[in-house]
């Protein structure tokens, strides 16, 4: 005789059951033996497959194989928490790890993972365990002088103020036409001539170029002259001023200070991040990167002028690898959250979301972050 043992909604009762009995205790303070703890009825007697990827400093694959990193050691305190055996197996990329963990393939995904809405509706995510933001990456190197110049003089603002002051200069070299053409011989000779004559009168004046050997004779003309002489005085000291200050002001502060800037310098992100999701949306245009030290090469070399990715990812590589030639902004925009990937529907979430809010308010947890990100929280 065969014995056919089938589930009943009962098993699921006592499921829910033990769950609340566990937190239950946890708030009474009341730890259960490490036997009691040790198989929750969630996940299979078997050893769980992990994807992951390298991102330092979330996660880091040593020369021996080995993993660390502020994500890698996470799960490993739920892990032990939860009484779980597992292993970890690599991805290339953020994409390819979490359309794996999609397809089933890993039962849960740890790395630096933003939880956006498009990741949301094909995987699950756990509760965030990190709180951050985009950065700004931009070279410590100046731009060259020749940039800076051609960059400011074909800026908008500068535009408009040459229009103006061309304007102006047609306006009364129109003006003393109609007041000499008839008395002055100097602006005379029919319209075009007359008016040729007294428009290149108008600039010299402007320019203080003129050499005196013909000018308005009339009192209205004489009147004109006197106001525009003075007036283009004043006009070109404020125009050479605001070239200058903007010159100056360029080569200290530099090309980028803030999210502001990106739409007017070229920009470089990480293929397949939550980050060119952003810039996308934004309309603002991108070169892709492999990764952030190409990204970063790119940079130093000139390529690109900032790079936008996760900010803490940005800060650690630029620290580690790139200390004298990339800097990383204060500026933090676009608020992310990091968290865990599971596939949809997965019953392991809810036990692994109790461990992971546990972890992060303990001290170890306090620690894990100042080690690796010199933070305080």
């Amino acid at each position: 005789m065969t014995a056919t043992i089938t589930s009943s909604p009962g098993i699921g009762r006592y499921r829910n059951l033990w769950v609340c009995t566990l937190l239950f205790l946890s708030c009474l303070g009341i730890s259960l033996p490490h036997e009691a703890l040790a198989a929750p009825p969630e996940f299979p007697n078997r050893e769980l497959v992990v994807g992951t990827k390298e991102a330092p400093p979330f996660a880091m694959k040593g020369s021996d194989g080995s993993w660390t990193g502020l994500s890698i050691e996470l799960w490993r305190q739920v892990a032990e928490k939860l009484g779980l055996k597992y292993r970890l197996v690599e991805e290339p990329s953020v994409q390819s790890l979490l359309e794996a963990t999609k397809r089933g393939d890993y039962d849960l995904s740890v790395a630096a993972i933003t939880i956006t809405a498009d990741r949301e509706r094909n995987v699950d995510f756990s509760q965030p365990f990190y709180n951050t933001g985009l950065g700004i990456a931009v070279s410590v190197h100046s731009a060259s002088v020749w940039y800076e110049i051609t960059q400011t003089m074909t800026s908008l603002g500068f535009l408009q103020a040459v229009g103006a002051l061309i304007g102006i200069s047609l306006a009364v070299g129109a003006l003393i036409w109609l007041f000499e053409h008839r008395h002055n011989e100097d602006f005379g000779g029919g319209a075009a001539r007359g008016l040729g004559a007294s428009i290149w009168w108008s600039a010299e004046a402007m320019t203080q170029a003129s050499t005196g050997h013909r000018g308005p004779k009339t009192l209205g003309g004489r009147t004109l002259a006197i106001l525009w002489m003075v007036m283009s005085i004043i006009t070109i000291a404020v125009f050479t001023a605001s070239v200058t200050s903007a010159l100056t002001t360029r080569q200290i502060r530099g090309l980028v200070n803030g999210s502001e800037d990106l739409p007017r310098v070229r920009v470089g992100a990480v293929s397949g991040s939550a980050t060119t999701g952003f810039l996308d949306e934004e309309r603002i245009r991108h070169r892709d990167f492999a990764n952030v030290q190409d990204g970063f090469r790119a940079l130093t070399s000139g390529s690109i002028d900032a790079f936008v990715y996760d900010k803490p990812l940005l800060a650690w590589t630029a620290e580690q690898q790139f200390a004298t030639s990339v800097q990383v902004l204060d500026t933090v925009f676009e608020p992310q959250n990091y968290g865990m990937a599971m596939p949809a529907g997965s019953r392991y979430r809810k036990p692994i979301d109790v461990a992971i809010l546990e972890a992060i308010h303990d001290e170890a947890w306090k620690e894990t972050l100042f080690r690796y990100l010199g933070e305080k929280k």
